[in-house]
C-alpha cells in the first residue's frame, strides 16, 4: 500500500511539472487568461483551480497544512505572470509530496476527513479522482493554449521518462 502512496505523489507530480511546462510555453503573460468564444476558464484559472484543489484536499485536509481555499477567485482572477503561476505549480507539488509522504496505511485505505456534496469516499478513490481532476484539466490547458496561438508544441504531458524516473 505504501507504494501506492508513493506512485499517486510521482504522478501527480509529474501532472503538476507537466502543467508549469504548458504555463511557461504561453508567448505572455496575458495570453494565459484569455478564452475563446464558448470556453469560460482560462489557462490561467484552470492552473490555479488545479492548485487550490490539490492544495486544500491534499495539503490542508491530509496534511495539516492550514491553507485555506479561495475557490471563486480561482475562477474569477484574471490577471498574473506565468512565472506566478509556474511557482504556485511548484509549491504544489512540494505541498503534495509532503502531505502523502506523511500518510500512514491506515488513512489510506480509510474514509477521506471531509464529504464532498454530502458523499464519502475512501481516502485512497478520492486521491485517483484528484489526479486524474488535474490530467482533465492541464489537457484544457494544453488546447487552449494550442488553440489560441497556433503553436502545437507538447508540453510533453505524459512523459513516461520522467514516470520512470521517479521510481
Amino acid at each position: 500500500m505504501r507504494e501506492t502512496i508513493e506512485d499517486l505523489s510521482v504522478v501527480i507530480g509529474r501532472e503538476l511539472a507537466a502543467f508549469q511546462r504548458e504555463i511557461e510555453l504561453f508567448p505572455d503573460d496575458d495570453l494565459l487568461w484569455k478564452t475563446p468564444p464558448g470556453i469560460v476558464n482560462s489557462a490561467g484559472n484552470l492552473a490555479l483551480h488545479a492548485c487550490g484543489n490539490l492544495q486544500y484536499y491534499v495539503g490542508a485536509v491530509l496534511g495539516g497544512t492550514g491553507y485555506v481555499r479561495n475557490r471563486e477567485l480561482e475562477f474569477s482572477r484574471r490577471s498574473g505572470t506565468r512565472a506566478e503561476l509556474a511557482a504556485e505549480l511548484k509549491k504544489t507539488a512540494g505541498v503534495v509530496e509532503a502531505a502523502l509522504s506523511r500518510l500512514d496505511e491506515t488513512s489510506f485505505a480509510g474514509e477521506f476527513p471531509e464529504e464532498k456534496r454530502a458523499m464519502s469516499f475512501r481516502t485512497h478513490t478520492f486521491l485517483i479522482h484528484l489526479g486524474v481532476h488535474l490530467s482533465f484539466h492541464l489537457g484544457q490547458a494544453g488546447y487552449l493554449r494550442r488553440f489560441l496561438t497556433g503553436d502545437a508544441t507538447s508540453s510533453g504531458p505524459l512523459s513516461l521518462d520522467e514516470l520512470h524516473a521517479a521510481r
